[in-house]
């Protein structure tokens, strides 16, 4: 039966709210009627009604599904307390139990936690203390930094100067953003699961050798300019959801040593288990200098985001001039965010190694009959993680539609179907969304 609240929401909202990257007229959105475990109540223009899975997690972030009796409870315990302090002057325990918990599992020896308000602006604080600890060191000069073409790390203007130049979705600005050191993109590679149970990464060797020697050429050009390298690890997300070789996260890792450089690792998208690793990082054992965590941080109940650094990072700062991280946002630390997410890390702890391998498992099989159809390119999975690639762009309207009426929900983006599913979707959760996908992709590219 046709939704005629959803239908009228809808309606009020088209032309009224501005949604990511779409123009005030665009389509009309479906609307959320409520959530519950991995399942969306959505009614669809024209006021069908459709549970489905939510095959993105909200944008990723939702890996232990909607009203988690865990962190509903982690919530509501906090509100009886208190829901807001600021941070200056004063502290919590929910923010220092995360920052103790954060440290501990991060990979490699981290030391200090800045908690920001979102991921694109611990990549703003992560930019700002490179500076900051290049000028405390004795190379004040040290203003730029070397990145990857392909590479996302957020919308605000420092976070937009690291995306790819030319193929992100920031090309809108060029002449406001700082200009940065840009390497090609890291030549692609595939995890390969043997049947013995051994994993192996597979790529060109010639095209990785290749690409390191043009890394290694910029970085010595350009090492009396740049303050850090800034990369997202093993997987690049919404830059194309493009998986590399650990050797490239390894090769930048000993540039950044050689040159003096700080190596900041963009874990909002890949951390707490999304690629098969706890920390995508992990993938080459490489510790950052600087790791900047956010998404799955909360499981998608309230925005929070922190930077990871290590000792010597924290006393470089402490012995400059300024002496402190010059950031400082209202609701830094939130303390019900915090709250929500000492027990959303507490179960990505306890379960994420038996849910995203099976996860992934599953969505490798049941993606894989997409390959055969006409004009798909390539399909991938590491973890978590589900991509069909098409040879030309998604019809994204069309896609959505077909795949709602299989019972999943997808975002696609430039030529990709793609799922990073809730780490607690069940085995006939995973192969509804794997086959939706796959459906909805015959369906309208066929």
């Amino acid at each position: 039966m046709p939704d005629a609240q959803g239908s009228a929401l809808a309606t009020r909202d088209r032309g009224l709210v501005w949604h990511p990257y779409a123009p005030l007229d665009g389509p009309e959105p479906y609307a959320v009627e409520g959530a519950s475990g991995v399942r969306l109540s959505l009614t669809a223009p024209g006021g069908a009604h459709h549970d489905v899975v939510d095959a993105m997690a909200s944008w990723w972030c939702a890996v232990h599904g909607y009203r988690n009796p865990v962190l509903d409870a982690a919530a509501h315990e906090q509100l009886d307390r208190f829901s807001h302090v600021m941070f200056g002057g004063l502290t919590h325990e929910p923010a220092v139990r995360l920052a103790e918990r954060l440290t501990a599992m991060a990979p490699g020896p981290m030391a200090h936690v800045f908690y920001a308000d979102s991921g694109s602006v611990s990549v703003e604080v992560a930019l700002k203390l490179s500076l900051q600890y290049q000028a405390a060191v004795g190379r004040p000069k040290r203003q730029r930094f070397l990145t990857v073409r392909g590479g996302y790390h957020g919308d605000t203007f420092a976070a937009m100067s690291v995306c790819d130049p030319v193929d992100g979705m920031h090309s809108a600005f060029p002449g406001a953003l700082a200009r940065q050191v840009f390497a090609p993109r890291p030549p692609a590679a595939r995890l390969v699961h043997t049947p013995t149970g051994e994993e192996r990464w597979e790529t060109d060797r010639s095209a990785v050798e290749a690409w390191a020697d043009e890394v290694r050429t910029l970085a010595r050009t350009h090492a009396d300019e740049l303050a850090a390298v800034v990369v997202e690890p093993i997987l690049q997300g919404a830059g194309g959801m493009h998986v590399y070789h650990p050797d490239c996260l390894r090769l930048l890792r000993d540039v950044s040593d050689e040159h003096g450089l700080l190596l900041v690792v963009d874990e909002i998208a890949t951390g707490f288990g999304r690629t098969g690793r706890l920390f995508a990082s992990e993938w080459a054992d490489v510790t950052p200098d600087v790791l900047c965590v956010g998404k799955a941080l909360t499981g998608g109940y309230l925005s929070l985001a922190a930077v990871l650094t290590t000792r010597e990072v924290g006393e470089a700062i402490t012995r400059s001039e300024f002496r402190a991280l010059l950031h400082g946002p209202t609701f830094m630390a939130n303390p019900l965010a915090c709250a929500v997410a000492n027990a959303s890390v507490e179960l990505v702890e306890s379960t994420w190694k038996e849910q995203v391998p099976r996860v992934g498992r599953l969505l490798a099989e049941h993606l894989e009959p997409a390959s055969a159809l006409p004009h798909v390119a390539d399909v991938r999975t590491l973890g978590a993680v589900g991509v069909v690639q098409l040879t030309s762009p998604v019809d994204v309207p069309l896609v959505t539609r077909a795949a709602v009426e299989r019972g999943v929900w997808v975002r696609p983006f430039r030529d990709l179907v793609y799922t990073m599913p809730p780490y607690v979707c069940t085995d006939d959760d995973v192969r509804l969304i794997a086959e939706g996908i796959v459906g909805a992709v015959a369906q309208v590219h066929s």
